[in-house]
């Protein structure tokens, strides 16, 4: 009899199991408390990384006209920004450990909404008080549509959590909704990748594509790793799991591959529309990814989702005014030209221009085919023209201006 029951006590012991490691919603208030924590940390890891950046950017602002390349790092400034970069770092990865993936991620709005802040405090230029409110309105009111969104993503964040054990981590690997999501993003990140390498399509949208692609796959392994750390030193080791090095190893690739396209990006396009899109595309990709991954908005109801997904679109209006209200930077002359001076003017011969002037193409020093300008900017040739001797004592001039033509 007791050989008989055992098979069906194995049986009904087998969804307690899977319930065990299932997400659980709404379960406990402590859940509420690591929601609180992983935002907190997030958010302060945010600002410390903005005033790091900062801190450095001006060190290197203040050095820029010395021989040293490297004499930044004989200034304190530089070396306490790059200890705040490492504290900031730090904070944002351990808040992966606590709070849901889909939570964390877009609460990197809090970096732009401190870099403008300090922007806006530091600045060197002096305007009166009507010309700074007109200057600088669309980020004042970016900064306030960008901590209304904030404040409600914490607020309606989703509320799911589960230990991030190497059972938990390699189950959520082998479902079928994460293979299909990652079967479908290798298919859209290889046709990008071939159309930016094979098509030259260098365009914004497909760089910052291919880069949110890869930051989804690295917040995902980076949660997955923080959160094995945190098991282990609360007593149960996650250490030994084979899996957890194979997160490890895809957070760093990833990340590399990553920062490469980011500096391919900032060679091309300005800052501030790299921050813009980059932040909408970068936030909406990885939240897919922790809602297919880690199932984070499992059991919530329509509401919360509703009003996270409200806080998302004002976050993302925000940055959006935020980064639109930079100043484009201008491209640096290499040489002066003679109509940019005032009272010097331009040495033409009959409308034909013999020095290059604002309106060309033409640089000091460059060699460039210039066979497709007009001829309005051709310069004048001088040929060589022979002596006429015997012509009644009046001598032609030795040269003659004429106008180059392309037959010629």
């Amino acid at each position: 009899m007791e050989g008989d029951n055992s098979p069906n006590l194995q049986l009904q012991q087998l969804p307690l199991a899977t319930a065990a490691v299932s997400v659980q919603p709404h379960t406990e208030s402590f859940s509420y408390k690591e929601n609180l924590i992983g935002a907190l940390l997030a958010i302060f890891g945010h600002l410390v990384i903005s005033i790091a950046l900062n801190l450095q950017k001006y060190s290197h602002i203040r050095l820029a006209g010395s021989k040293d390349p490297r004499a930044y790092f004989k200034t304190k400034t530089w070396w306490c920004g790059l200890f705040l970069l490492v504290l900031g770092e730090l904070g944002v990865f351990s808040s992966y450990a606590f709070a849901p993936l889909s939570l964390i991620v877009p609460l990197s709005a809090v970096s732009v909404i401190a870099s403008a802040i300090i922007g806006i405090i530091f600045i060197k230029e002096k305007w009166k008080p009507k010309d700074f409110l007109r200057r600088y309105v669309l980020s004042f009111v970016g900064c306030g549509l960008a901590i209304i969104g904030t404040y409600l993503l914490i607020t309606f964040g989703p509320n799911s959590h589960e230990k991030m054990t190497g059972e938990n981590i390699t189950r959520h690997l082998v479902s079928w909704p994460f293979l299909l999501y990652m079967l479908v993003e290798i298919i859209i990140f290889c046709l990008l990748l071939y159309f930016y390498k094979e098509k030259n399509a260098n365009y914004i949208v497909v760089i910052l594509l291919l880069v949110a692609l890869l930051g989804s796959m690295t917040v995902v392994t980076v949660k997955a790793v923080a959160g094995m750390i945190v098991v282990s030193i609360q007593g149960n080791l996650q250490l030994d799991y084979p899996i957890f090095y194979i997160m490890l190893v895809c957070m760093i690739a990833t990340a590399i591959f990553q920062a490469t396209f980011l500096a391919q990006a900032s060679q091309l396009y300005d800052s501030s529309q790299i921050a813009s899109i980059g932040y909408i595309l970068s936030t909406t990709a990885a939240i897919t990814a922790g809602a297919t991954f880690y199932l984070d908005f499992t059991g919530e109801d329509v509401l919360h989702i509703c009003m996270f997904a409200l806080g998302c679109l004002i976050a993302f209006l925000g940055v959006f005014l935020i980064t639109r209200n930079r100043k484009k930077s201008v491209p640096f002359e290499p040489y002066i030209s003679m109509d940019a001076m005032p009272g010097m003017q331009n040495m033409h011969d009959k409308g034909i221009a013999v020095q290059p002037d604002l309106k060309t193409s033409f640089s000091y020093g460059a060699l460039e085919n210039n066979d497709n300008m007009p001829e309005i900017y051709t310069p004048a040739t001088l040929p060589i023209v022979q002596e006429q001797h015997g012509s009644k004592g009046v001598s032609a001039p030795p040269y003659r201006v004429l106008e180059h033509s392309k037959k010629e």
